[in-house]
């Protein structure tokens, strides 16, 4: 997948501006696409040069005018032919497995440590997931929202993105476990 293509999906609901597409994939998108803001401005440029994207000024009056970008028909074709390609298969990049893979040889406090940072930034994400899934979903249970909701597509990345978390989270708690129990009989022997 390339950036353009998250760039692409992120614009569909509405018209934003450079920055306000940074705070979406901040809160949404980036579960499964990190661009940092300036990789998403010049993503921007290249779709509206492109033709997938155009873009509108709007004047303000206190603050420097902005731009504001919506995806075009162009934009919408490109998505319709990446939806119907065959999706690569995902892998996983971890630096933290790597330190893991190394657990029988490197300090295992300092290990632990790692894993309790990340388990403790997954639990911020699992919060802050179920609390845009809340948000999306109004009063409506989740069925209810997934049966008749009008956008169920950032709703269901959304809960991949909880799904993965709430993973790193159990997988960092018990593998803090194991860790812990083992130096405990090392320490006994």
């Amino acid at each position: 997948m390339a950036l353009r293509h998250a760039v692409l999906a992120a614009l569909l609901d509405e018209e934003l501006s450079g920055y306000q597409l940074a705070k979406a994939f901040d809160l949404g998108v980036a579960n499964f696409w990190h661009a940092r803001p300036q990789q998403l401005y010049a993503e921007l440029a290249r779709l509206e040069s492109d033709g997938l994207v155009e873009g509108r000024e709007v004047v303000q009056d206190n603050r420097p005018n902005k731009r504001l970008f919506k995806v075009t028909d162009a934009g919408l074709a490109e998505l319709e032919r990446f939806t119907a390609a065959p999706a690569k298969h995902s892998f996983v990049r971890d630096d933290l497995l790597v330190k893991v893979q190394a657990a029988d040889h490197v300090d295992s406090g300092e290990l632990i440590a790692r894993l309790t940072e990340r388990a403790d930034v997954a639990r911020i994400r699992i919060d802050l997931f179920g609390k845009l899934l809340r948000t999306m979903r109004g009063d409506r249970t989740e069925e209810e929202f997934l049966r008749h909701g009008d956008r169920v597509g950032p709703y269901l990345t959304c809960l991949r993105g909880l799904a993965f978390e709430q993973g790193n989270h159990d997988w960092c708690r018990r593998t803090i476990a194991v860790l812990q129990e083992r130096q405990a009989d090392h320490d006994r022997h």
